[in-house]
């Protein structure tokens, strides 16, 4: 379950050796602002306008990703997502342990300290995300069209109480449900419905499970019925992004090289990343330090042999823009392009990293 940042929206970029910090009002698609005179100077003599050359193969992309948002948008003119009835939270059993939260509408405060294991800790958690791996899976196995999000929550809540587990979006910071489903131009957070699905959809099921202790967390975005090629393409390089973020995570790695690694490959499709939503550590507490940033950045801070945390980028067909529904959870793509997600918790090794929520 990815955690939402307040992000300054101050950027710097450079040309021919100036630097300059702007604000992201200011920020042209492929062009450089304006460098507006100072307040005395002659403005018809001071105007001027860079321009950002593109290479053939950016250029080549950016085609390729409008005729694809083109082609997403009008092939069936799907109607924007719209909540559905939301019905009341189902019980959990008194035997069933229940993380501190529950109970209190407060959002709980990120808790500093990384989370290490002793080897009693790293088997509770090893068993908390196995049992989420395998659960989303089964989740997944539930999509098709005219099944309702409402329905598949229902299916997962039954799953993880049937393990002696507590479904951990349950009552964090008011969360209604018992998984979060986001579909099509939801980002993440969406609020499980009487919205059925529909031939061509695509759904993000994002689990946690909270057994002995101990949280674990995945998710991914499954196809329902005949889904387009280029909303296919989407999903795919998103899930291959996880795998390159994971892919250099080690002892002693700097974070920042995780946003790098996804940036850099989303890019050569012509694909945003999405900034605001965050990875974060994990294990007795659902949301502490560090924070993984999926977008190119300057965190600072390296990995540590031992902790565990979740990579959960997200990617956008449109833009990385977002709006949030007043219940204050649901987030979608502000032009209602797609959006897909993965996630993986991870173990830091000495030489790698552990993907833990796998079976």
């Amino acid at each position: 379950m990815a955690l939402a940042i307040s992000l300054s929206h101050a950027t710097a970029s450079s040309f021919n050796g100036e630097v300059k910090f702007l604000s992201s009002a200011s920020l042209l698609k492929g062009k450089y602002p304006f460098k507006l005179p100072s307040k005395n100077a002659n403005f018809t003599k001071q105007l001027v306008i860079y321009a950002k050359r593109l290479s053939g193969l950016e250029e080549a992309l950016r085609i390729r990703r409008e005729r694809e948002l083109r082609s997403s948008t009008t092939a069936k003119r799907r109607p924007p997502l719209r909540r559905g009835r939301v019905s009341q939270r189902l019980p959990v059993p008194d035997d069933i342990p229940k993380p501190p939260y529950v109970g209190s509408r407060e959002l709980p405060d990120i808790a500093n300290e990384y989370q290490i294991h002793d080897a009693e800790g790293l088997a509770r958690m090893r068993a908390a995300c196995e049992l989420a791996a395998r659960v989303v899976d089964y989740a997944g196995t539930l999509v098709r069209p005219s099944v309702t999000t409402n329905e598949i929550d229902k299916a997962v809540h039954q799953m993880i109480i049937d393990a002696g587990a507590y479904p951990s979006p349950l009552g964090y910071g008011g969360f209604p449900k018992s998984v979060c489903t986001s579909v099509n131009e939801c980002m993440c957070h969406g609020i499980p419905d009487s919205r059925q699905l529909q031939d061509g959809d695509i759904i993000n099921i994002d689990v946690t499970v909270y057994l002995n202790g101990y949280h674990g967390d995945t998710s991914k975005t499954f196809f329902c019925g005949d889904v387009s090629e280029s909303i296919t393409r989407l999903v795919k390089v998103t899930e291959e992004c996880l795998e390159r973020g994971i892919a250099v995570c080690k002892d002693g790695a700097l974070f920042r090289k995780i946003g790098k690694r996804i940036s850099e490959h989303a890019e050569k499709f012509g694909y945003g990343v999405v900034n605001r939503f965050v990875g974060h550590g994990i294990g007795t507490v659902f949301h502490s330090e560090p924070l993984i940033y999926h977008h190119r950045n300057d965190k600072s801070g390296s990995m540590v042999e031992g902790q565990t945390f979740t990579i959960e980028p997200i990617l956008t067909l449109g833009s990385t823009e977002c709006v949030t529904w007043e219940d204050n959870w649901t987030t979608l793509t502000a032009d209602g392009s797609p959006a897909a997600q993965f996630e993986h918790t991870i173990l830091i090794t000495k030489t790698g990293a552990e993907i833990l929520t796998t079976y």
